[in-house]
């Protein structure tokens, strides 16, 4: 155990890990349109910028809490904040598409080491007296980080060029690798159980061939034959995982924990969740800029009713849940997040802002219903030797589900845009909204400004209609699988809130 000061320094410095990780779970959502013009960039690659994260994030949650058992958590703690850092940097002066993708990917790879091994640090640094005060500003610093991201993002995007958005991480990794290395004592867990290398080839490649193939489909049309091959591939790998975790000893994913209808209802309804929501924070930002014509800071403020209404609509949730019980609570969750975007869908390049903050409220109270409950069932159903197992495969679920909502909702909503657009436009407006925006307004053309802004309104319109079917069948699926009156614990605080939700 570090001593009663030391401990709290490096609280200080794993909190500044969370801080920079939660920052940029939401800070490139502002930068997108940006993004677009100034690489020029499709929307394809909008989606790989974000999916290039999420799903290295994902694929690596479950074996780097493994690896930090058996070979020490500080090691990997510091090689993680120096992969962090670095690939921050990368991000910040790529020149190309292809190289801040690269970069993202990096960056997941460190963020994916930094979230389990942080907190499985705090049981080693605290006892049971400060554990609780300790997790507190652990969970706030993750949490800041949420609607700190789009505000920051913005200001950083009007007032520096698009790269400060990922060098800000650099002062917070530099502050936290000189604490972690003072401050931090050396930990390990289970050291005799062994790393399943086949179980994590199989889930990346999996992952990551069915997700290409679901954006090449986007931009090649769903009849091409490489996209739809590559998505079965995809398919195949993922089953040829499930089969090998069910043969191996020491598997990568405890599939035994999906016995428990109230674990496999939770994580499911959760994941569905996080497909929407991310699906939605993907296409709003575009909207905002080049619909709205706001700049990024403008933006990121007109985000900010989505995290109003999650933490309204998880404290509404906590009250009722404990009168009624978590399946109704998260089916009306489910329920309001399908009207607010069928609602949503009736929004036009005419619509004003109080319009689209009203739907957009009604879908953050309806993930605030759905979210924070469906993980404390889940987590409520695991035995504390399978708490910590239980909670990384959730999270790497939730980082799958929003991957694959980015994947598929931006490309519904890149199809839907070039299908709307007239036939004569050149192929840089056919990108993305933002560079068909750019091109109107050098061009002095409100002709063609109009017609980017109705054909972008078109697709996100279509891909809301999706989330909303989606959200819709959610609802259904908790009555199918969630036990009537499965318990749902507390919820804690708002940072509580704000950190389990992952936006």
């Amino acid at each position: 155990m570090a001593t009663s000061k030391s401990r709290w320094y490096a609280l200080a410095a794993l909190a500044l890990s969370t801080l920079a990780i939660g920052l940029d779970t939401t800070i490139l959502s502002v930068a997108l349109p940006t993004l677009s013009r100034d690489l020029h960039a499709s929307t394809g690659d909008l989606q790989w910028f974000t999916n290039s994260y999420l799903l290295v994030l994902a694929a690596v949650l479950l074996p780097a809490g493994m690896l930090g058992d058996r070979f020490g958590r500080k090691k990997l703690l510091l090689g993680a904040l120096f992969v962090f850092g670095a690939a921050s940097a990368a991000c910040a002066w790529s020149t190309s598409t292809g190289q801040l993708i690269g970069a993202r990917t990096v960056l997941g790879l460190g963020a994916a080491v930094l979230m389990p091994l942080s907190g499985a640090v705090l049981t080693v640094l605290f006892d049971d007296k400060d554990r609780s005060k300790a997790l507190s500003v652990w969970l706030t610093a993750s949490a800041l980080g949420i609607p700190l991201g789009p505000l920051l993002g913005g200001w950083l995007l009007d007032n520096f060029w698009w790269g400060s958005v990922f060098l800000i991480n650099v002062p917070l990794v530099a502050i936290a690798l000189v604490a972690v290395t003072l401050w931090v004592p050396e930990s390990h867990g289970d050291r005799a159980r062994r790393f399943d290398p086949l179980g994590v080839l199989l889930s990346a490649a999996g992952l990551v061939a069915v997700t290409y193939g679901i954006i090449e489909a986007g931009d090649r049309g769903w009849g091409d034959g490489r996209s739809l091959a590559t998505m079965v591939g995809g398919i195949v790998l993922l089953g040829l995982f499930v089969i090998w975790q069910r043969r191996n000893r020491t598997p990568l994913v405890d599939l035994d924990l999906f016995r428990s209808r109230a674990f496999t209802g939770g994580a499911v309804l959760a994941t569905v969740a996080s497909f929407a929501m991310l699906g939605l924070l993907f296409a709003l930002p575009q909207y905002f800029s080049a619909v709205e014509g706001q700049d990024a800071f403008g933006s990121g403020l007109r985000l900010l009713p989505i995290i109003g209404g999650l933490l309204l609509g998880a404290r509404t949730a906590e009250k009722i849940a404990a009168r009624i019980g978590g399946r109704l609570v998260i089916a009306g969750g489910l329920a309001l997040m399908t009207a607010a975007m069928v609602v949503g869908s009736l929004t036009g390049a005419g619509s004003g802002y109080g319009f689209v903050a009203t739907w957009i409220t009604v879908a953050g109270i309806g993930l605030g219903f759905t979210l924070p409950p469906s993980m404390d069932i889940a987590l409520g159903a695991l035995t504390p030797e399978r708490s910590g197992v239980g909670n990384g495969l959730l999270q790497a679920m939730r980082q799958v589900g929003g991957a694959i909502g980015v994947a598929v909702l931006g490309t519904v909503l890149s199809g839907a845009y070039r299908d709307h657009l007239p036939a004569h436009v050149d192929e840089t407006v056919r990108q993305s909204a933002a560079s068909g925006a750019a091109v109107a307004e050098k061009a002095g053309d409100p002709g063609l400004l109009q017609a980017v802004q109705d054909a972008f309104t078109h697709g996100m319109d279509t891909s809301l209609l999706v989330a909303a079917a989606i959200a819709a069948a959610g609802a259904i699926l908790a009555f199918v699988l969630l036990p009537a009156r499965a318990p749902a614990a507390p919820v804690e605080s708002e940072p509580l809130v704000l950190a389990e939700s992952g936006l």
